[in-house]
């Protein structure tokens, strides 16, 4: 499974919009991406210095990116997805694949790496699948990776897995390998983006996603692994006492992200198909707060499931930077069953600042409805939940330098003591059939 056979399909359905004229890479690409990306996938066929195209927006909606899965909607993917981190498929091994057509010494100056907001601190590589693997354990996580030169990126590496990798590398002195891959299937940019637990290989849970059918290639020279159907293949190694200055980076809030300290890949050797397609992510675009959340939708998901006999929908929602909000759908069987289940949403995912949990009859798609039910079904002396000084996110920059921060949980499920009828929507009988039949 490739990016470009799934390109293939959104084109035969009319979602792909070809952009022919000449784009530069500094700003003028992420203006249009961020125009489109929400009606097509975006191809930029002529990016100016480079002869490489450019394709972005290819997971910015939940259509395109359930139909690369072949999944029925929302709850039908939080099953494929949790099943995959609890049963992942082991991917074969082949000598070789399309995306060693062509390798050469590296030079990312060749690369149409853009540049996307006008305080940023350079290039940045956006869609680039990091590979590592140390003492049997194997990680693969997407970072943003700033250009520094032709040889080498800085890469931005929160205390999660891949940092526990280089860490354990650097207290030994040594490199750790990384095999970073560029223009992948969509089941791939999912994993790679997902809650897995440590220890669980993002490749396996890829391949269960595609039934089976993940191919990887080795490196040549590290000790990494890339889709054989992969566009551009770059193997590197983050150097274990090196570090620069990293960025300023536009990060999912849409605010710039804050300078640090930050290690250093140096690139060993590129491999490419011979005519690649760069693949790029919009930072606090679509398809940024898209890949980022919805993993974890499945994992809140999952664990309110666990305190609540009946869960609908979950929607880290767009306003909330696919991160930091989230609407959950319950079917409340007693009293107290909201605040469990905006406690269980809150420990499945630490980042949440605000969750608002609703009835089944509420879309949490639907943020009109949404704040409907606020109105009308919330108390704030009754349902309200105020968690102070719990830890969140850094990248809210209203929380603390440590990330510490005020959750609030709203639970606008309806009170069981009052009757329904006082809660239902009002509705026009045949209004839908009215309107087919007389509005042609």
């Amino acid at each position: 499974m490739s990016l470009r056979g799934f390109l293939s399909e959104l084109e035969g359905e009319g979602e792909v919009y070809r952009v022919k004229a000449q784009v530069s890479p500094r700003f003028e690409a992420a203006a249009i991406i961020r125009k489109l990306e929400e009606k097509a996938a975006i191809y930029l066929e002529k990016i100016e210095g480079f002869d490489i195209p450019v394709v972005a927006g290819v997971c910015a909606t939940r259509r395109r990116l359930f139909k690369a899965l072949r999944v029925d909607g929302n709850l039908d993917f939080y099953q494929r997805l949790l099943e995959a981190f609890s049963n992942p498929s082991r991917c074969r091994v082949v000598d070789d694949g399309p995306v060693r057509e062509v390798s050469e010494e590296p030079d990312l100056s060749k690369l149409p790496i853009l540049t996307f907001y006008e305080g940023d601190g350079g290039p940045y590589l956006t869609a680039g699948l990091v590979y590592a693997r140390s003492g049997g354990v194997e990680n693969v996580s997407i970072h943003r990776l700033m250009v520094l030169d032709k040889r080498r990126l800085a890469i931005r590496i929160v205390p999660r897995h891949l940092y526990r990798l280089w860490r354990e590398a650097r207290e030994k002195g040594k490199p750790l390998d990384v095999a970073i891959t560029v223009g992948v299937h969509p089941a791939l940019m999912l994993a790679a983006s997902s809650p897995a637990p440590f220890g669980t290989s993002e490749y396996e849970v890829a391949n269960k996603l595609l039934g089976g059918s993940l191919k990887l290639v080795e490196g040549e020279i590290v000790e990494g692994y890339a889709p054989a159907e992969a566009e551009i293949f770059l193997e590197g190694r983050i150097l274990p006492n090196v570090e620069v200055e990293e960025g300023p980076f536009t990060d999912v809030t849409g605010t710039y992200d804050a300078v640090r300290r930050q290690p250093v890949v140096e690139v060993l050797r590129v491999h490419r198909r011979r005519n690649p397609i760069y693949q790029t992510i919009l930072p606090a675009g679509l398809e940024h707060r898209l890949l980022m959340g919805i993993g974890y939708e499945a994992k809140i998901w999952s664990a309110v499931r666990n305190v609540t006999p009946e869960v609908g929908g979950v929607n880290l929602t767009v306003g909330g930077c696919g991160w930091l909000h989230a609407v959950v759908a319950i079917g409340k069987q007693r009293e107290g069953d909201g605040k469990n289940a905006l406690m269980a949403a809150f420990a499945a995912h630490p980042s949440l600042k605000h969750v608002v949990v609703v009835d089944l009859d509420i879309d949490v798609y639907n943020l009109e409805m949404v704040e409907w039910a606020l109105a009308t079904r919330f108390q704030g002396d009754r349902d309200l939940l105020v968690l102070r000084e719990a830890r969140g996110s850094t990248l809210d920059p209203s929380a603390s330098p440590e990330g510490l921060t005020t959750k609030l949980g709203f639970d606008a499920t309806r009170p069981l003591n009052l009757p329904p009828e006082a809660f239902r929507r009002a509705e026009i009988p045949g209004a839908e059939e009215a309107c087919k039949k007389i509005l042609k």
